[in-house]
């Protein structure tokens, strides 16, 4: 992340207000980028699990509890990220499924937390 500019416009007397402003613009670009990565690393996994199932072949039950269980990591990173955005102010949700390649399934399950997570959805 870039450093600080060299000067802040002032609006408060102390220039306080304008450097804490500052502060929270970088924490919340900061988190963005940490959403980010996490929602990659989980279309990730589920993408390279997907890579390694033989075409048309049927998935074992244990293989589809994990295959479930990377779509609801996947779902809840997505969750993460988008909400995120909101916070950042930007708001065009379909952005997100393009550049991520987000699928249907990962975009029906965000916000889904099975219980035993720790989360509830509401």
């Amino acid at each position: 992340m870039p450093g600080k500019p060299r000067s802040l416009p002032i609006r408060s007397g102390t220039g306080n207000l304008d450097a804490i402003e500052y502060e929270i613009l970088q924490e919340k670009a900061a988190a963005l980028s940490r959403f980010g990565k996490r929602l990659e690393q989980a279309l990730d996994a589920l993408r390279a699990f997907d890579a390694r199932q033989p075409g048309g072949a049927a998935m074992s039950a244990e293989d589809l509890r994990e295959r479930q269980t990377l779509v609801n990591a996947a779902g809840e990173a997505l969750w993460y990220f988008v909400v995120q955005r909101e916070v950042c102010g930007l708001r065009d949700n379909e952005a997100v499924l393009r550049e991520y390649g987000v699928s249907r399934e990962v975009w029906l399950r965000m916000g889904y937390f099975p219980s035993g997570t720790g989360m509830q959805a509401r």
